[in-house]
């Protein structure tokens, strides 16, 4: 793995306009839109603890640390050579006092502890799980871009354990996924979480939606709320300004609180 950390080839990127860069391999899978929408779906405070799930090179916490000053933030990602990254690109960007990566597999829960994070110790936990099911879909033949894409089906069912386990009681979980599946994250949901809210995300005007925003407070039984969604371009095929001011402002998206 050291060779490997050595030999990989990796671009400095801007994102967010530029209040953010990025050190991340040229090939496989790169921060995009996904990362930055969760972050700015994420209800965080000043003096709180937020983990991000399946970080990669920390694209989602990085963008919450820079919009939140004073929150705390740790980078979960199994993979070594990118949870190496993401404690680099926290460096890059000044956050390292205030932002930790940590190599774990979100489902080891006595590997979570051993990196810090006890049960019931942190107040958000955001995550972008990969989503594509390898029996309906091509699987990239690149190892780290097929990580982050493709899991088997029960992946988020354990992820989502996870978080509840991490999370202290009211504490909000907060992820992204494809939109034909909100049905089955609201089921994976519903055991523990509850006052959930769905943010639809659509490519252009008319077009069906292609991802869900969907927050979550653990041990609210309250049902869900459905908000006005986010237009990516508008009919000529630029992005819209609400999504100018997400993307590359650096703006919250939706209600600030629940």
């Amino acid at each position: 793995m050291s060779a490997e950390r050595v030999t990989l080839e990796t671009s400095e990127d801007a994102v967010l306009g530029g209040r953010l860069r990025l050190r991340q391999p040229l090939r496989g899978h790169r921060v995009g839109h996904d990362a930055i929408l969760l972050a700015a779906f994420t209800d965080a405070q000043a003096g709180q603890h937020a983990v991000d799930f399946g970080a990669g090179v920390g694209g989602a916490g990085l963008a919450l640390a820079r919009r939140i000053a004073g929150l705390q933030a740790t980078l979960v990602e199994i993979d070594p050579v990118l949870a190496a990254l993401a404690g680099q690109n926290a460096a890059l960007n000044g956050l390292a006092e205030r932002v930790n990566a940590v190599a774990a597999d979100v489902a080891d829960a006595p590997g979570l502890t051993a990196a810090g994070l006890a049960a019931e110790s942190v107040d958000c936990v955001l995550m972008n799980p990969p989503f594509n099911d390898p029996r309906r879909q091509n699987v990239s033949p690149d190892p780290r871009r097929r990580l982050a894409h493709v899991a088997d089906p029960d992946l988020l069912g354990r992820w989502v354990e996870s978080a509840a386990r991490l999370l202290k009681p009211e504490g909000r979980l907060t992820l992204i996924w494809r939109a034909e599946g909100l049905p089955g994250v609201l089921e994976v949901l519903a055991p523990v979480f509850g006052a959930v809210s769905v943010l639809p995300v659509y490519p252009r005007p008319g077009a069906a939606a292609i991802r869900v925003l969907v927050r979550a407070v653990k041990g609210e039984s309250a049902g869900h709320q459905n908000h006005a969604g986010l237009v990516l371009n508008g009919s000529d095929g630029r992005p819209t300004v609400a999504a100018e001011n997400i993307l590359r402002g650096g703006e919250a998206l939706g209600p600030a609180r629940f």
